[in-house]
């Protein structure tokens, strides 16, 4: 099979992140739940990844950075733990129902008011947009770093210094850069920063979190056993433990820390040039096949991400063709991001978005662009 659907999941992973989680299956025992030896090898992996993380992504400190499940479950933290009611939030059409689905929910229970910057017919966002809807006494301004459906990367720095300058905070939603290329929280402007595990930072499923930066101030969205302080009747509030009710995933931990590793011993910049040549040789072999419609701004910075679609052919026809009959995997559909479909006018049909990685080999594009080839020809 040619696995063309890493925006969803890196199917690939270095054999050093294999490696760890079965290591960490044979010696873990429960972190921060004993002194004896396989307990505190736990421990001690676990603060190591939030020491490589904190590097990665400039983070104040490793104990600013807490440990979820995936990024679903970050930014319901983020935007859980932030919002008030009644509480003024911007967002935008281009994000994931990770981030849309708690606003909505807030906006019933909370009173929340919710202002969405709109996205044109080629997906883009007007920064005109947020100094006008960034009023003052807006607390939140969440966004994507680079869509998951179109690829396009976000000014989220431009963005950051408006909410900033009116006293708002900024969630950045990191999903789909985190890993592929420098992701800062300082160069972004980020208050806190929510990413996934098991994307381009090609570790495990069910692996994430969210960094928190200096002076922000996150309450807890669940609570229970953390091992310490248990006589307590409540969360403790340092960090992370205030965010990290319950056992965390350490064998997913151990294999995240070491993809951190692997992705360092590279170089994001080195992913970086390496998926953007995939994603211009892809883009290059499809973009003037008859029928052939590509969605997305590619004059300015993007992830390895091409969506497309075949003249008015359902998504879900094309990828099961491109499945079945090349062996080629690819995401069809609504990608979880209905507002943005909607922009483009694909709500009914959807798109078949391919996406790459690093161990997406030149052989594997140049199939994939046949098989397009093949599958737009009028024979």
């Amino acid at each position: 099979m040619i696995y063309l659907d890493n925006a969803a999941t890196t199917m690939k992973k270095p054999p050093q992140v294999i490696e760890a989680v079965v290591n960490a299956m044979q010696t873990f025992g429960n972190s921060s739940r004993g002194t004896h030896e396989s307990s505190l090898d736990a421990a001690y992996t676990v603060y190591g990844a939030r020491v490589r993380l904190a590097g990665l992504f400039g983070c104040p400190g490793p104990e600013r950075v807490a440990f979820t499940s995936n990024v679903t479950e970050s930014l319901n933290i983020a935007l859980h733990g932030l919002l008030d009611r009644g509480d003024r939030v911007v967002t935008t059409d281009l994000e994931h129902n990770s981030v849309l689905r708690p606003l909505y929910k807030l906006r019933k229970e909370r009173g929340l008011d919710l202002a969405i910057v709109p996205a044109d017919r080629q997906g883009k966002l007007d920064l005109n947009d947020f100094d006008r809807l960034i009023t003052r006494g807006t607390k939140l301004v969440v966004c994507t770093h680079a869509s998951n459906l179109t690829g396009d990367v976000q000014d989220v720095r431009d963005i950051a210094d408006i909410a900033h300058a009116r006293g708002a905070l900024v969630v950045v939603d990191a999903a789909q850069t985190a890993g592929t290329r420098k992701v800062d929280m300082n160069d972004l402007g980020a208050d806190v920063l929510c990413f996934t595990g098991h994307k381009g930072l090609m570790g495990p499923q069910g692996t994430g979190g969210l960094c928190i930066g200096e002076n922000v101030d996150v309450r807890p969205f669940k609570v229970g056993g953390t091992g310490v302080q248990s006589y307590s009747e409540t969360q403790p509030e340092e960090l992370p433990t205030r965010l990290e009710a319950g056992t965390l995933n350490g064998h997913g931990v151990a294999g995240l820390s070491a993809a951190v590793d692997f992705i360092n011993e590279i170089g994001v910049e080195t992913i970086q040039r390496h998926e953007e040549a995939l994603t211009q040789r892809f883009l290059s072999g499809v973009r003037d096949l008859p029928g052939v419609r590509v969605y997305g701004d590619f004059s300015g910075p993007h992830t390895a991400v091409v969506a497309l679609n075949i003249r008015d052919y359902p998504s879900a026809d094309v990828s099961d063709a491109l499945s079945q009959d090349y062996g080629i995997a690819t995401r069809p559909g609504a990608h979880c991001a209905p507002r943005l479909h909607r922009a483009l006018g694909t709500e009914g049909q959807g798109a078949v978005r391919f996406s790459f990685s690093w161990f997406t080999m030149e052989e594997e594009i140049d199939a994939a662009v046949a098989a397009l080839r093949e599958l737009t020809s009028p024979d």
